[in-house]
């Protein structure tokens, strides 16, 4: 347990250690693979987060929404590092380039 609405979208982070998940609630759970509850949320989305993907290196997570927005976080400060727009609709998936320096966005 831990959201409050759907589950959209989950990944788990290059090393394996962690799980993210991705909510109707606007919400982005971090969860250590050690234990059952949430270890962190990271907040700023103000509508369903429907796609998250972590980066090569595990250092940031992306995360797309129904407001039309994408957000990079740092995993370390579990800060919001840029809010990227340009979608005029939903943004549905998201993903990294291999080497993590491109992020494509649908």
């Amino acid at each position: 347990t831990g959201h409050h609405d759907a589950v959209n979208s989950i990944a788990f982070n290059p090393d394996g250690k962690k799980l993210a998940s991705a909510s109707n609630d606007n919400t982005i759970k971090l969860w250590n693979l050690q234990s059952p509850t949430a270890s962190d949320t990271l907040t700023g989305h103000h509508d369903a987060v429907n796609s998250i993907a972590f980066n090569p290196d595990g250092k940031k997570l992306a995360s797309a929404s129904n407001d039309n927005t994408i957000k990079v976080w740092n995993l370390q400060t579990q800060k919001e590092l840029a809010t990227l727009t340009g979608h005029s609709k939903s943004v549905r998936s998201i993903a990294w380039s291999p080497d993590g320096q491109t992020l494509a966005s649908a």
